[in-house]
């Protein structure tokens, strides 16, 4: 067979895999959590301070589409038109048009303008959540945090946009096949290892002291059968109120760390709960579960940009001969924009579902559904999140169940349970 009936065939093999992993490793069913006990709970909050999560909610949102909308803009201008073929050009000039400079520096180019097109909007953000105190940052930890993370972004870059053109250089026929392996394996990498790299270049972590909480939360991990291997403390205060907890790392290097907002926050029972819910991340392998539909995914664009390759009308739009050159990355660039705005609601789907099995899993852990509803309350308006959010923005972007969602469930769990 050809190269390109290669291609179709592991397309659809790709797809395949991905529908079926998605139907095996989500819980497309969630735990009950009737409307009636939705609005019940929502009448149990204050109502002064379910309008003031309204009003930050509603401050927040404009934000964040605009930056999804300039951003889509900007890439398809760089992308269907030669206005990003010629930058990255523009950038390889001073080396000779060397392939390198090109892909690296040319693909560098074209990524962050799109941040600093966006910047902007990113700062009218931080604005809104100083203004309402979910921030304790000023401009200067902002700033240095920007650059801390364009920083990881441009050595991740760097290596993923070497590695994959000097592929389709050595194997002009089937890079495509290389590319899928090797975006794959990149999607595993940034999944498993790189949190535990990342994470101490943006806060740093103390080990909790001994204390009953941290005997309690090793004990909990104990006996779900999750081992971990320390728990620590973020210094998230140094930047926000909000409050938090995770599982991070794998075998050796699990951790349990707790935000030392939430433990200033926060009943000791009340962070039992918040990690019995992390716990169950771990428990049910949720981050594998993420880990291989990403790769596959991740496999798949790769495999249907090589298709795309084929659109003479595309590439004659971007300005380009081949797809596979550097000088067509932000052709590449705007297709993965368009296909991430598309996929939005699909990925938040699957986020919510593993995040109701994570609630009743601590609901079973903890036996306490009291605790956990009294928690979910606290989340809510220390971290200002709307407890019942308009539909059309729950369906399209909320990766968690709604506040009252989650209190209803631990209601239908207190009745499944006798109390």
């Amino acid at each position: 067979m050809s190269p390109r009936a290669w291609a179709v065939a592991t397309l659809i093999g790709l797809a395949v895999a991905l529908l079926l992993a998605a139907v095996l490793l989500v819980p497309w069913s969630r735990p009950p959590a009737p409307r009636a006990d939705q609005l019940a709970a929502l009448r149990e909050l204050p109502a002064a301070q379910v309008a003031r999560a309204r009003a930050f909610a509603g401050a927040l949102r404009p934000a964040g589409y605009a930056s999804t909308a300039i951003g889509l803009v900007v890439a398809l201008l760089l992308g269907l038109t030669p206005l990003g073929a010629g930058l990255v050009r523009l950038v390889g000039r001073p080396f000779g048009q060397h392939w390198i400079a090109e892909a690296v520096l040319g693909g560098l180019a074209v990524i962050f303008l799109a941040d600093l097109v966006t910047l902007p909007v990113a700062a009218w953000r931080h604005t809104v959540v100083v203004r309402y105190g979910i921030s304790t940052q000023g401009w200067g930890g902002w700033v240095g945090d920007l650059l801390r993370s364009y920083a990881v972004t441009a050595v991740i870059g760097a290596v993923a946009l070497f590695a994959f053109y000097a592929v389709t250089r050595l194997s002009p026929r089937w890079w495509w096949a290389f590319g899928a392996a090797g975006a794959a394996l990149l999607v595993t990498l940034l999944s498993f290892i790189l949190p535990v790299l990342v994470e101490p270049v943006f806060n740093r972590f103390t080990p909790m002291p001994a204390s009953p909480l941290r005997t309690e939360l090793l004990a909990l991990a104990d006996r779900d059968g999750v081992p971990v291997r320390d728990v620590l403390v973020a210094d998230a205060s140094r930047r926000t109120r909000a409050v938090n907890a995770y599982v991070s790392g794998l075998g050796p290097t699990r951790r349990i760390v707790v935000y030392d907002t939430l433990l200033r926050e926060a009943t000791p029972a009340e962070v039992t709960s918040v990690v019995a819910h992390e716990l169950g991340h771990a428990r049910d392998r949720d981050v594998f579960t993420g880990t291989l539909l990403g790769a596959l995914a991740a496999a798949l664009a790769v495999v249907a940009i090589y298709l795309l390759g084929e659109w003479a009308g595309l590439l004659r739009a971007a300005g380009v001969t081949g797809i596979a050159l550097p000088r067509a990355l932000p052709l590449l660039l705007a297709v993965l924009a368009v296909a991430g705005v598309v996929a939005a609601p699909v990925q938040a789907l699957v986020s919510r579902r593993l995040e109701a099995r994570a609630d009743a899993h601590a609901l079973a852990l903890t036996d306490d559904p009291d605790t956990f509803a009294a928690m979910q309350q606290r989340l809510s308006m220390v971290n200002l999140s709307d407890p019942d959010p308009p539909r059309w923005a729950y369906l399209y972007s909320a990766s968690h169940p709604s506040t009252v969602e989650r209190m209803a469930a631990a209601r239908a769990y207190a009745r499944r349970s006798g109390r």
